[in-house]
């Protein structure tokens, strides 16, 4: 029995919003814990990771399910979250090559009920306020219509897409903690990322190596 998903935070330090969508399963504390449990931790989850918006969420969560079809979305999400955890086992820390699309039919059969546009908006001072470079005074806004509860599922199809078309392959990891199952990009300008966070895994290992070195010179 997973522990609900409320009781923690998301963990979000894949680097990567697919990989965080992996981790969406974990047990930090040796318990795993469940974050798309039902329609509502999903959309809590996706707001979170900011895979959506404030307003989007709301609209959601704001909605009456009668025939359950977010908590029928949730599990569609879990789903793919537990066959793209398999395509990250299999392949991380390694170049993919053209056989891995045989694998990805799914996400390509996601992405092909999408129903978004283009709208043209204006920038807003804000952007060019931070860049101190002159910009163009509008830009693309890509929308999607929101039609169904299943569309929840586009941004993390696309996500995935991202993922395997633009992310080097060999610089996706699992922690090296082998308690641990968090996977994430090795964005490190040396590529030397080997825990999911100093903070956790890091500093257990840390503490674990220097008990070690302390029993040695204690029985030398």
């Amino acid at each position: 029995m997973t522990t609900p998903s409320h009781q923690l935070p998301p963990i979000l330090i894949g680097d990567h919003l697919a990989l965080d969508f992996v981790n969406s399963l974990a047990a930090p504390a040796g318990k795993p814990i469940e974050w798309l449990g039902s329609g509502d931790d999903f959309v809590a989850w996706l707001e979170a990771a900011r895979a959506i918006d404030a307003g989007i969420a709301t609209r959601f969560a704001a909605e009456t399910d009668p025939l359950g079809a977010f908590d029928a979305v949730a599990a569609q999400a879990r789903n793919l979250r537990e066959r793209l955890r398999g395509f990250v086992a299999r392949h991380a820390g390694t170049a993919l090559d053209e056989t891995a699309l045989e694998e990805l039919h799914a996400v390509n059969h996601l992405l092909a009920r999408d129903d978004c546009f283009l709208q043209i908006e204006a920038r807003g001072e804000s952007a060019s306020e931070e860049s101190n470079e002159a910009m163009p005074a509008l830009r693309w806004r890509r929308e999607r219509r929101w039609a169904t509860p299943e569309a929840l599922l586009l941004p993390i199809a696309e996500a995935i897409g991202d993922l395997v078309c633009e992310v080097d392959f060999r610089l996706v990891r699992r922690c090296e903690n082998p308690a641990c199952t968090l996977v994430f990009h090795d964005r490190t300008k040396s590529h030397a990322r080997r825990w999911c966070s100093m903070a956790v895994c890091g500093n257990r290992a840390k503490a674990a190596a220097h008990r070690a070195r302390h029993r040695r010179a204690h029985n030398g």
